[in-house]
């Protein structure tokens, strides 16, 4: 027999899957209210950079890519995906004051609603990736069945990061302003329109020092080269990832103490 605290256990489990599915429909919803085009504004704005990149990077200075718009979209999409999540943690106490301010609301789940809204607009977007590919003349392979764990890694990572913007906000409400300019720096200090091996090679490591890089290799490994990912930079981000999620968390949970004192 079940002990009452397995019994216990289980019922918290099923209220926060419950409670996050409420909380990312509820976001979807709030995100596409009164919108025409709704769900296809996730891909508008990677399509027009994509164009843009196209048209500079094949017209003007021609990197000589293969397979260039599948090489670029998919890099745009999985930026988008944790950059959007991260702008948007900032302002995840200050915008949700109702729900803080609830007695025993769990506030550690904001974050991950965040992250998982990202998570569903990547997912509905990757058949038009896999148009891309295909248009492209790549050859898909069985490899695509490791998709997901580049994916799980992503989404780790993105709330690692979340938890303590999450909190810095509350106290520091220039964070998110901080945070456009720097996200628009890493952007183009990640190959997300050129490649990694155009990178001279006495800047590589730095380049590895950003997570975003390992995973987009590891994306275009599967999806344009139909390869397996390079394991041990993988086996290096999830530790690095298994060591930032608790303490991402730790920050998060200290200043969630004083939240109703700084809203």
């Amino acid at each position: 027999m079940i002990n009452a605290g397995k019994v216990a256990y289980i019922r918290q489990i099923t209220h926060f899957f419950d409670l996050l599915r409420v909380l990312v429909d509820r976001d979807m919803k709030l995100l596409y209210k009164r919108s025409t085009l709704g769900i296809a504004w996730t891909l508008i704005s990677p399509l027009l950079q994509l164009a843009v990149f196209s048209f500079l990077f094949r017209s003007v200075v021609a990197l000589n890519i293969p397979k260039y718009s599948s090489f670029v979209f998919s890099g745009l999409l999985i930026w988008s995906w944790s950059q959007t999540a991260l702008f948007k943690s900032t302002g995840l106490i200050t915008s949700n004051e109702a729900l803080i301010r609830q007695p025993n609301f769990p506030t550690a789940i904001l974050p991950i609603v965040t992250t998982m809204t990202g998570l569903i607009h990547f997912v509905l977007a990757l058949p038009v990736l896999i148009i891309f590919l295909l248009i492209d003349g790549v050859h898909l392979n069985l490899v695509l069945l490791l998709l997901p764990l580049p994916m799980i890694i992503q989404f780790l990572l993105t709330v690692s990061f979340a938890y303590p913007l999450a909190a810095l906000n509350v106290t520091f409400r220039d964070t998110q302003h901080t945070l456009g300019v720097v996200l628009q720096m890493i952007f183009y200090l990640t190959p997300i329109f050129y490649d990694i091996n155009s990178v001279p090679e006495k800047f590589k490591i730095f380049y590895y020092l950003n997570p975003m890089v390992p995973l987009i290799e590891a994306y275009r490994a599967i999806l344009l080269k139909g390869m397996q990912p390079d394991w041990q930079a993988l086996l290096v981000l999830s530790l690095a990832v298994a060591a930032l999620l608790p303490i991402g968390l730790g920050i998060f949970r200290r200043q969630s103490d004083h939240f109703v004192e700084e809203l």
